[in-house]
């Protein structure tokens, strides 16, 4: 009987997104074989990659056929395939909580931390102010939250954690400090001193302007 071959996982190491499914991949303790496709390149329009995402998007993983896209969704999979209990709870309480804080990391994460790095360090055309209002309004509810509980469910590490990990915790390229929250980078500790842990890519400092 052969093992399964490893899973597949199409990612940009520049995206939190993609780190975010090979983060959990790895506190998973799967074996994986990395593709990278080039963003800026436009590797992701190509009609190869938009048979595994049509949206364009990475991350998406190939589990011995079984394609999914979307990094939350990944998430899921994983864990309801590969995870132990904790990592998405079964109760309808757990799960619906698990649930809120996916839906946090595809908005106001997405909209905060995520689309003011992209900003700053991509150039995109982004509302900076908006992405440095919504972050602010995160960070105070997730500082707030954080101070009672060692993760964002309580005592157990979950897949909420997973999903908001990457965008947090690479907030200073978009020109966020972390240092007013103690208790957001007292989790970031946590979540990174976990057997597995994989860091994300850290971009260069960008070059001082000249006078």
């Amino acid at each position: 009987m052969h093992p399964n071959p490893p899973i597949k996982l199409y990612r940009s190491l520049i995206s939190g997104h993609a780190h975010r499914a090979e983060l959990f991949l790895s506190l998973l303790g799967l074996a994986y074989a990395p593709i990278d496709i080039d963003l800026r390149a436009g590797q992701n329009k190509t009609p190869e990659f938009l048979k595994v995402n049509p949206f364009g998007q990475v991350p998406a993983i190939d589990d011995n056929g079984v394609v999914i896209a979307d990094s939350n969704a990944i998430l899921v999979y994983l864990a309801t395939k590969y995870g132990e209990p904790h990592w998405l709870p079964r109760d309808p309480a757990g799960a619906a909580q698990v649930q809120r804080w996916l839906s946090v990391a595809a908005s106001e994460i997405a909209f905060g931390p995520a689309t003011a790095r992209l900003g700053k360090r991509f150039g995109a055309p982004v509302d900076m102010e908006a992405a440095l209002r919504r972050t602010e309004r995160l960070f105070r509810v997730l500082e707030s939250e954080l101070q009672s509980r060692a993760f964002l469910l309580g005592e157990r590490v979950t897949i909420a954690d997973v999903a908001g990990y990457s965008y947090i915790a690479r907030a200073p390229e978009g020109d966020i400090a972390l240092d007013p929250y103690p208790a957001i980078r007292a989790w970031l500790a946590r979540i990174e001193a976990l057997s597995g842990f994989l860091p994300m890519i850290e971009l260069p400092p960008l070059a001082a302007k000249a006078a």
